[in-house]
């Protein structure tokens, strides 16, 4: 089975290095190249188009937030996974409205960063506990809301949304709504054709607009 290819994108030497040996010990992994500025990023992305893209915001020149779009609108299956040090709403909402797809911090423990990479790698969308926790903050600062938003999804469809929207996983959403996983990816996809987005992390950042909780 091929390896899961990564390209790093940071200015700090003493990170790139903590995330190549990271890497170096996942076995299903393989590091492909690194940049130190987004505009490195958008050409090294484009030259060798690896799964995933672990990105800073905050570097020299442009800087990450502004080559997630053209990296994701020039190759489209590779998933931006942006590890910083910034967790404030602006953002946070910026980075996913971009296209990443997943949004954890630096102090990340290894064993959680292994996770978030091998889960958006394979197509979900993650998020670092504390992130989580501000988009529920989010979410609870917006007026209540009713069947009124997105009015097409049913009662379960917008439930499993609001979980998703929450930063919670497939199997998480099934234990609390009492479903199948089964159940939960199938709701999964209807929201997407719903909806009218392509995957699970621009479902987040449509509900997130739409002020669902």
């Amino acid at each position: 089975m091929d390896k899961m290819t990564i390209l790093v994108v940071d200015d700090h030497p003493v990170f790139r290095k903590g995330l190549r040996a990271l890497l170096a010990a996942m076995p299903t992994v393989e590091w492909v190249g690194e940049a130190t500025t987004g505009e490195e990023a958008i050409t090294l992305a484009e030259k060798l188009q690896p799964d995933v893209v672990l990105l800073d915001l905050q570097m020299p020149g442009a800087g990450g937030l502004k080559a997630i779009r053209p990296i994701v609108e020039t190759s489209p299956h590779i998933r931006i996974l942006v590890v910083t040090m910034f967790e404030d709403d602006d953002s946070v909402f910026a980075a996913l409205r971009a296209g990443a797809r997943g949004y954890v911090l630096k102090d990340t423990q290894d064993e959680e960063m292994e996770r978030a990479i091998l889960a958006v790698g394979n197509g979900e969308a993650i998020f670092s506990p504390a992130i989580a926790q501000r988009m529920i903050y989010f979410f609870a600062a917006k007026p209540a809301t009713s069947s009124d938003i997105f009015p097409e999804l049913t009662d379960s469809e917008r439930n499993v949304l609001k979980l998703m929207a929450q930063g919670e996983n497939n199997e998480t959403i099934a234990h609390k709504l009492g479903f199948s996983l089964k159940t939960v990816r199938n709701y999964s996809s209807n929201i997407f054709s719903k909806l009218q987005v392509a995957d699970r992390a621009q479902a987040i950042v449509k509900a997130i607009n739409a002020g669902l909780r």
